[in-house]
């Protein structure tokens, strides 16, 4: 059995999580206009979604932002947003956070994005509680080398990786999902569950593309028993039903009961 989530990118990822004694992951704010516009209204359902799950993990925003931007007015607008982040998440009652690193191919020289990254993050962890969780995302990174030497560099226990299946799986990714798997395992402290068939990033139900998720997600269980994992799919109904088919929950009920 495994410490399931369901990202509230499905919008009965709540309703779900209490039927089956999961977590859940909140999404709502990935998008960063969300923490200004309208903030009343997207708190609320943020509140609504958290309410009766205790295991709670927090996405952050992710879009236009880059911790190692050249031009010091988008690096100053990183810090505000995932300072911003951080702040709601506490007010929620989190200690995971999950974080995209704003890498772009042909944009960024490699070892110049992990140098300047590793100064970020850095100064970000600084200062916060030895309870609270950052995981690192690959997105459109060609292959897990850059991410791992980020967190390796950065130095700090609190610093993980989140193993992205599906990113690892498509049409950016250079090599395969097993490879990403066996590089990331040191370090790695989350995994979001999505399919895809090699081309756009559909985030699909597990069972549906070229990804043996099965496959994958034994041989994560098998490197680091102890990680999260967080179900990041429209389709959710389904994506939990194959979960439980597949032996990663309980037939009755969620990974709470294990």
């Amino acid at each position: 059995m495994i410490d399931l989530y369901l990202s509230t990118i499905g919008t009965d990822a709540a309703a779900l999580a209490r039927e089956y004694g999961l977590g859940i992951e909140i999404a709502e704010f990935s998008y960063a206009v969300n923490m200004d516009t309208d903030f009343p209204h997207w708190d609320e359902i943020v509140r609504a979604n958290i309410a009766g799950i205790e295991r709670r993990i927090f996405h952050a925003p992710f879009n236009d932002l880059c911790p190692a931007a050249l031009d010091p007015l988008v690096l100053e607008v990183t810090r505000r947003r995932f300072a911003q982040a951080y702040k709601l998440m506490q007010g929620y009652g989190i200690h995971k956070m999950v974080v995209h690193s704003g890498y772009l191919p042909r944009m960024h020289y490699k070892s110049w994005f992990a140098a300047h990254s590793v100064d970020f993050w850095r100064e970000f962890l600084s200062g916060k509680p030895p309870d609270f969780l950052l995981a690192l995302e690959n997105v459109m990174e060609e292959d897990p080398d850059m991410l791992l030497e980020i967190v390796e560099k950065t130095g700090d226990p609190r610093f993980q990786l989140c193993l992205d299946i599906g990113h690892a799986g498509a049409y950016f990714s250079h090599k395969p999902v097993s490879h990403w798997i066996e590089t990331a395992a040191p370090y790695l402290g989350h995994v979001h569950v999505h399919n895809n068939y090699h081309e756009v990033d559909t985030h699909n139900e597990p069972g549906d593309g070229l990804i043996d998720m099965k496959a994958a997600l034994t041989r994560i269980a098998e490197l680091r028993p102890n990680v999260t994992y967080t179900l990041e799919t429209q389709n959710m109904i389904a994506s939990v039903e194959w979960m439980k088919s597949n032996g990663f929950i309980e037939p009755g009920r969620g990974s709470a009961e294990k």
